[in-house]
């Protein structure tokens, strides 16, 4: 279980910051204003952060399963 809660983990990471590339490139093509493309990369700085925190201790975030 450890192992797949930690894939998903980097998997999302890697999403996120692809989602901070086409931040970038819809500054560049002016589909936003660089004001908001520079917040919202920021806050995507935030979550690949905590997804990288969690990846490096995942314990707390698997959840505990009784054996039947």
């Amino acid at each position: 279980m450890k192992k797949f809660v930690i894939n998903k983990l980097n998997e999302s990471e890697g999403e996120a910051a692809e989602t901070q590339v086409w931040l970038e490139y819809a500054v560049k093509c002016k589909y936003t204003d660089r004001v908001t493309g520079k917040e919202l990369h920021e806050l995507y700085d935030n979550i690949i952060g905590k997804l990288v925190n969690m990846g490096n201790n995942p314990e707390p975030w698997i959840l505990k399963t009784k054996k039947i």
